[in-house]
């Protein structure tokens, strides 16, 4: 059985602001170093494919701490290794 978005605990941004994340996130890079797919890691992970793409794709705008600890068990990394931060280029008023 999977898990809904609100009980996977990824809230999807909604792209009202038009800018780029500060924050980065590196799914794809770690799948393609331990050769897992979405779909496998979506089934150790019991959360939909649809919740780990946003994820993937950079339109997550959260995600709970407890998500994060199954994705590190799930893919045997770190937190650091899977986000990144990445500053804008705006300069502040």
């Amino acid at each position: 059985m999977t898990r809904s978005r609100a009980q996977a605990g990824i809230d999807e941004d909604d792209g009202a602001a038009g800018e780029a994340p500060a924050i980065r996130v590196h799914l794809d890079e770690l799948l393609a170093q331990r050769g897992m797919t979405l779909t496998e890691l979506s089934a150790r992970m019991d959360v939909t494919i649809v919740n780990l793409s946003i994820l993937k794709n950079g339109r997550a705008r959260a995600i709970r701490f407890t998500t994060m600890a199954r994705l590190c068990e799930a893919l045997n990394c770190q937190p650091g290794d899977l986000l990144s931060y990445q500053p804008s280029a705006r300069i502040a008023r």
